[in-house]
């Protein structure tokens, strides 16, 4: 068809017709292409959970997970220990919080037993050695479980107050070394009620109440020693999310995010509203990470990139 006989209706046929093959190669061409088009708010600091996306899904190695990172607009991949640590600077991102260096299942042998606590410190504090060079700011910490043998219910438990106790006492040593270093030892919040899974839930570990592992960083007295607000874990034990952060505004030094029930996506199959959790964060001028750490049961890139944008606010 000549220029002469094209008709107004031709060329607005046209133009939403190549309008409409250009958006679509832009966004079917890639997920990961698509995603970058997003412009974060700048109000939320979003980091990957290592973990999750490593041992569920399509188990995305370090390098795919930073890449996917970055293209989502976060800052972090996180939950890792420094054999990651260069591949996730090649990326241009941080490691928001690191692993605490214990083998095995380190939320089990904690601070609150004095069998485990030497060994505990020890290898903490090579972790906050080997943040300090990095540059990683955090380390995670935990209380351990009950029971005077962590893996055997039958061998008697250490009281809350005990525990409570030897968890201010092996902290406040962690808290010399961390405040020389310029590293934050977090320590977790659990919960204990889902024993569906070994990552749901923690039957067993003794700091599944946010008062009492709060009261414990309150007792230690450190700007170096810091609670570790699990969203999900709140949510199963306490309720009451929001005002839970406010009242904890005062020892937050990380944020994790999961869809309750079963620890899954950020989805409406879930009943936490996180929209308004994260406009709190904002209020109380938290400026901290927020870690996504739930288990894929779906496309993971689509599942992470709904909760970055749910949190977006």
């Amino acid at each position: 068809m000549s220029n002469r006989n094209l008709s107004r209706r031709d060329l607005l046929q046209a133009t939403v017709v190549a309008g409409t093959v250009a958006s679509f190669a832009t966004h079917s061409s890639s997920p990961i292409a698509a995603a970058q088009e997003k412009t974060m708010k700048g109000n939320i600091k979003h980091s990957v959970v290592f973990w999750c996306f490593n041992v569920a899904g399509e188990k995305w190695d370090i390098d795919k997970t930073c890449e996917i990172a970055k293209s989502l607009g976060c800052q972090s991949v996180e939950i890792c220990g420094p054999e990651e640590w260069p591949t996730i600077k090649k990326h241009g991102l941080t490691c928001a919080i690191a692993s605490n260096g214990m083998p095995g299942a380190p939320f089990m042998k904690g601070l609150n037993n004095p069998a485990y606590q030497d060994q505990v410190i020890e290898v903490t504090s090579k972790m906050i050695d080997d943040c300090a060079a990095a540059g990683v700011p955090n380390v995670i910490a935990f209380t351990g479980y009950k029971w005077k043998d962590a893996e055997d219910p039958t061998s008697g438990e250490i009281s809350l107050s005990d525990g409570a106790d030897n968890c201010v006492a092996g902290l406040k040593k962690l808290a010399v070394h961390a405040e020389q270093k310029g590293v934050t030892v977090c320590i977790e919040h659990l919960n204990s009620r889902d024993g569906s899974h070994p990552m749901k839930g923690h039957p067993g570990y003794q700091g599944d109440d946010i008062d009492y592992v709060a009261n414990i960083v309150r007792r230690v007295g450190s700007p170096r020693v810091k609670l570790l607000f699990d969203i999900y874990h709140v949510q199963l034990m306490n309720g009451d999310v929001i005002r839970r952060i406010e009242q904890c505004k005062d020892v937050i030094g990380h944020i994790h995010t999961a869809g309750n029930p079963g620890r899954g996506e950020l989805d409406d199959n879930q009943e936490i509203n996180f929209p308004p959790i994260m406009r709190k964060l904002v209020e109380i001028g938290y400026t901290g990470f927020v870690g996504h750490e739930f288990i894929p049961t779906r496309d993971p890139l689509a599942g992470l990139k709904q909760a970055i944008q749910l949190c977006d606010v």
